[in-house]
């Protein structure tokens, strides 16, 4: 099972609407307004809302020591000369291309409203794999003819904990990991597999701060998971869906395949 869409607050929907399509090929799906906009990115959709409050309203913060939502990623091709477009248009960058471990060249730039985006070209190559026909799953997804959702990464608390969670209550599978070596902190990525989609989830060796979510400012709001109902604390979002909170303060909704 899936995540079925991302839900990005904005402060503008026509300028994140033309960022999105402009520089990662979402497509527009039905009608949009000045209140909502519908963009397909292959594997799912990202949903953008409108809200009042802009980036300065938000209390997530980039470092990563901070649990919850990280980023949004996209599987790309010909990374390079996609960041160069985007540097040429005076995108803010977090980090400029690079080859990371795991064999993959991946780069973070911002939307309009702060949220942060990762490209990652090429396959995984895993520390260990713990699925190995969930990893020939996602290799066989193969180059994207355009940028297609690959995962929300999270920072958490526990993983075994986390991907027993998802696992019993949203077949998500965990499929691998990868090591961070150099990174005194101890960091470790784990990747849990829903369909074509993952949930990444970033641990670490040393304290990290909580952050409750912001269903109302501009950024990442929350993730659709197709399933059942959460046994888990609840908001509502301004739009009236109900959004379940997990122990690391993880925000999504529940929806079904359809």
């Amino acid at each position: 099972m899936p995540i079925k869409n991302v839900v990005v607050n904005c402060t503008d929907v026509a300028r994140s609407v033309e960022f999105y399509t402009r520089f990662l090929e979402l497509s527009v799906v039905g009608k949009v307004t000045p209140e909502r906009a519908v963009l397909d990115a292959v594997t799912a959709t990202v949903e953008l809302r409108a809200v009042g409050n802009g980036r300065e309203q938000s209390t997530w913060s980039p470092d990563d020591l901070q649990k919850g939502f990280r980023h949004i990623g996209f599987k790309v091709d010909l990374i390079d000369q996609r960041a160069a477009v985007l540097k040429d248009a005076g995108v803010e960058f977090k980090l400029d291309p690079l080859d990371a471990e795991g064999n993959v060249r991946i780069c973070f730039f911002y939307d309009p409203d702060g949220t942060l985006l990762e490209m990652i070209q090429g396959d995984l190559q895993y520390a260990e794999i713990l699925d190995a026909d969930g990893v020939a799953r996602e290799r066989a997804l193969g180059v994207p003819a355009r940028p297609r959702f690959d995962h929300v990464a999270v920072t958490i608390e526990d993983r075994e904990a986390t991907s027993a969670y998802y696992d019993r209550n949203y077949g998500f599978s965990f499929i691998g990991t990868i090591e961070q070596p150099h990174d005194k902190r101890g960091f470790h990525i784990g990747y849990l597999k829903g369909g074509d989609t993952v949930l990444e989830v970033f641990t670490y060796e040393v304290d990290k701060s909580a952050r409750a979510p912001q269903l109302d400012v501009a950024g990442f709001a929350y993730a659709e998971l197709v399933g059942d109902p959460a046994d888990l604390p609840a908001e509502t979002a301004p739009d009236g869906t109900k959004v379940y909170v997990d122990s690391d303060g993880f925000a999504f909704a529940v929806g079904s395949e359809a």
